[in-house]
C-alpha cells in the first residue's frame, strides 16, 4: 500500500468527521446522542475499566427506563487489556473510542441491520465498496439457534453467501461481560484493508480483513446457573471502532498512519532517532500504551499508578512501554513528552484531559522515574535468574517486590526466551506476603457486568442515605469521588481535608439509620438538568448524563411524612422504600484514599 499522511491530504476523512458523521446518522434516525461515561465505572467491582458503550447502559438494557429514550447513539472512551499481547500490530489498541447505537426494545434485527448497511455504503455517508464488505454471523449451538435472519437480510442487501462466515459463540456472541447479564448473538461487518482485489470467499483468519462494526442481538439473560433466559426486552448493542474504522475508509492498512496516532510516532521517531519502519511494534506499544495511561490519567475520575485494582493496569501499561522505549535506545524520560502530543489530538472532544494534564504529566514523570532507576538492575537480576532456563514464583515475586516488574512484565520477557513463568507459586508469595491480591495478579484483565443483586441494591441506596448525612455533619463541601459497592459492603471516598472523628462517624450513622426507621418512600422523576439544579438536586458526575436526567428522591411530602431526606441525580437501582434496608448501617472504616479524599468502608448488620 503506497504509504499516506494525513495531513497531507484533504480528501482523507478526520476522526472528529467520522466520529460526527455516525452520530448524526444515529440522530436523524432518532436516536438521542447521550455523552462519553468516565473510563473508571462507577458502582461495579467486577470490571476495572469501561470496556464498551454498553457498560453505562446495563441497567437500560435490563429493562429500566431511560432519561433519552429507548433509541440512543455515542462515542464512548473504552480500555480493554484482554488481548493487550496482541497490541503492536496494525490494528488492536488498548484505548479506542466505541461509536454505539442502541435500541432498549424498539427496533432489533432487520432494522439495525439495515441502519448498520446504509451508513457503511451509502454516498451520502462513508460510501464504502460494497465489493469490499464481508460479514460473519452466529453459527448456532445448544444454546441459541443459529442466526438465519441476519443471514437472509444480508443476503438480501447483496452479499454473496461465500462472503457470509458462520461462526461459534468465540466470534459471534457477545456477553455476559460478567459470569451474568444480557447478552446474545451478533453480527459483524468486515472491510478488505490489503493491497490485492478482495478475495470471493470471506476467510475471517485472514487479517487483511478488518473488523469495523458489530451488532450484537441482545436476546438473553444468562442466569447464575449457566442458563440463557429470553430477555423480556429485546434490544440492540452495536459498536464500531472509531481507529479502524477512521484506517480503511482512507486507505490505510496500519491504524498507526492515521491523525490519532502518526503525530506520537513522530515524536517517538525523534526521541529515538529511529524510522518507524522496521520498528512497528515497539512504537506501536509505546504510542497504545501511553495514549492509554493518558487517557486514563485525564479522566475525570483517574486513577494514580499502584499495585492493585486499575492502578496495576495502568502502573502495567506505563511501565511496558517504557521498557520498549529502552529497546529503541531511548535514555531519557519520554512519557510525559508524548503525552503532549496526545492531549492536543483528543482536548476538543475530551476536554478533561487538557483540564487534569499537570496531574499526568505529574504521575507519568513519577512513575517513569521511579521505574527506570530499577529497570536496568532487575534485567540483570532476571538474566540471572534465567540461567537455568526457568522463573521461579519466589524468583518473579522478587522482580515483582524489589524491582517493580508487573509479573506479566516477566512473563513477556521469559517468554520472549522461550520458557514459562510458575505463576501458582507467584501468586502463592503473593497471598503470603498480602500484597496484591490474587486477582490483580492473575484476573486482571478480564472484564464483567456490574453485580445487580438485591444486596447491592440496598447498599447502593444506603450509600445515598450516607452522602447526604455526610453533607450534614461535615458540610455542603462533600463531594462523591468514587464508589465500589458489592453485595457485602459499600466503599465511598469523599472529598474532606480531614480525619472524620468518631463522633462525627456515630452521628453520621444515627442520621441514616433514622431515614432506615422512617421507611421512606424513594421514587425517581426525569427532568431537564436545569430542573434539577433549580430545585437542589445534587449530582458530582453530571457531565456524564445528557440533557434529560433522573433524580432520585428519598422521602416524598405527598406521602404523609412531609419529609424529603435527599435528591440526587443517579441511574439507580434503588429499593423502594429506606424500611427495605432492613439492617443497622454500621460505618466499618474511615482513612484516606488519597490527598483531600477520605475513603469509608460500610455495611447494613
Amino acid at each position: 500500500m503506497e504509504v499516506r499522511f494525513f495531513y497531507y491530504n484533504k480528501d482523507i476523512m478526520t476522526a472528529n468527521e467520522l466520529r460526527q458523521k455516525y452520530l448524526d446518522f444515529f440522530k436523524a434516525k432518532g436516536h438521542s446522542e447521550i455523552p462519553s461515561a468516565s473510563l473508571i465505572p462507577e458502582n461495579d467491582p467486577t470490571v476495572l475499566f469501561t470496556t464498551a458503550g454498553m457498560h453505562p447502559l446495563v441497567p437500560y438494557l435490563m429493562g429500566e427506563k431511560h432519561p433519552a429514550g429507548n433509541r440512543l447513539t455515542s462515542a464512548q472512551k473504552c480500555v480493554r487489556t484482554g488481548d493487550i499481547d496482541e497490541v503492536g500490530d496494525a490494528t488492536h489498541h488498548t484505548f479506542f473510542e466505541m461509536l454505539g447505537n442502541w435500541s432498549l426494545g424498539d427496533y432489533f434485527k432487520e432494522e439495525a441491520i439495515k441502519m448498520s448497511w446504509e451508513f457503511l455504503t451509502s454516498p451520502e455517508w462513508l460510501n464504502l465498496d460494497k465489493n469490499k464488505i464481508a460479514i460473519s454471523i452466529f453459527k448456532g449451538d445448544g444454546d441459541s439457534p443459529k442466526d438465519e435472519e441476519a443471514k437472509k437480510i444480508w443476503l438480501e442487501f447483496g452479499i454473496p453467501a461465500a462472503r457470509i462466515a458462520e461462526l461459534g459463540k468465540d466470534d459471534n456472541w457477545w456477553g455476559p461481560a460478567g459470569q451474568t447479564g444480557p447478552c446474545g448473538p451478533d453480527t459483524e461487518m468486515f472491510y478488505w484493508a490489503g493491497k490485492e482485489k478482495a478475495p470471493a470467499k470471506f476467510d475471517p483468519k485472514d487479517k487483511r480483513w478488518v473488523e469495523s462494526w458489530n451488532d450484537v442481538f441482545m436476546q438473553y439473560d444468562k442466569t447464575k446457573d449457566g442458563r440463557f433466559k429470553p430477555l423480556a426486552q429485546k434490544n440492540v448493542d452495536t459498536g464500531m471502532g472509531l481507529e479502524r474504522t477512521l484506517a480503511v475508509i482512507n486507505g490505510f492498512d496500519d491504524n498507526y498512519r492515521t491523525e490519532l496516532f502518526w503525530p506520537i510516532i513522530e515524536q517517538i521517531k525523534k526521541l529515538s532517532g529511529k524510522e518507524y519502519e522496521g520498528n512497528e511494534k515497539p512504537m506501536r506499544i509505546i504510542a497504545d500504551h501511553i495514549k492509554a495511561a493518558t487517557m486514563i490519567l485525564g479522566d475525570d475520575r483517574g486513577v494514580a499508578p499502584s499495585n492493585t485494582g486499575a492502578g496495576y493496569v495502568l502502573r502495567r501499561l506505563i511501565r511496558r512501554a517504557v521498557r520498549y522505549g529502552k529497546q529503541l535506545d531511548i535514555t531519557q524520560n519520554f512519557t510525559s513528552e508524548l503525552t503532549k502530543s496526545i492531549i492536543k489530538i483528543y482536548q476538543e472532544v475530551y476536554p478533561e484531559v487538557e483540564e487534569n494534564k499537570k496531574f499526568i504529566f505529574d504521575e507519568l514523570n513519577k512513575e517513569e522515574e521511579k521505574f527506570r532507576q530499577t529497570l536496568e538492575k532487575g534485567e540483570k537480576m532476571f538474566a540471572k535468574f534465567s540461567q537455568d532456563r526457568q522463573i521461579s514464583g519466589s524468583e518473579a515475586f522478587i522482580l515483582f517486590s524489589t524491582y517493580g516488574f508487573p509479573l506479566e512484565l516477566t512473563q513477556e520477557l521469559a517468554q520472549e526466551q522461550g520458557y514459562e513463568v510458575k505463576v501458582t507459586e507467584f501468586e502463592e508469595e503473593m497471598e503470603k506476603h498480602a500484597e496484591l491480591s490474587k486477582t490483580a495478579s492473575a484476573g486482571m484483565f478480564k472484564g464483567g457486568l456490574a453485580d445487580a443483586s438485591e444486596e447491592t441494591k440496598r447498599l447502593h441506596t444506603a450509600a445515598h442515605l450516607m452522602l447526604e448525612a455526610l453533607r450534614r455533619v461535615l458540610g455542603p463541601h462533600i463531594q462523591q469521588k468514587g464508589s465500589n459497592i458489592t453485595p457485602e459492603r459499600l466503599r465511598f471516598d469523599v472529598s474532606h481535608p480531614e480525619k472524620i472523628t468518631p463522633e462525627q462517624i456515630k452521628q453520621i450513622e444515627e442520621i441514616v439509620n433514622e431515614q432506615i426507621k422512617a421507611d421512606l418512600p424513594v421514587h425517581w422523576e426525569e427532568m431537564p438538568v436545569a430542573k434539577a439544579k433549580e430545585i437542589g438536586a445534587t449530582g458530582v458526575f453530571e457531565h456524564k448524563y445528557g440533557e434529560q436526567v433522573k433524580v432520585y428522591f428519598v422521602g416524598d411530602p405527598a406521602s404523609g411524612t412531609g419529609q424529603v431526606f435527599s435528591k440526587e441525580i443517579c441511574g439507580g437501582p434503588h429499593v423502594s422504600h429506606t424500611g427495605e434496608l432492613a439492617g443497622k448501617f454500621k460505618i466499618t472504616k474511615e482513612e484516606s484514599s488519597s490527598a483531600g479524599v477520605r475513603r469509608i468502608k460500610a455495611i447494613l448488620q
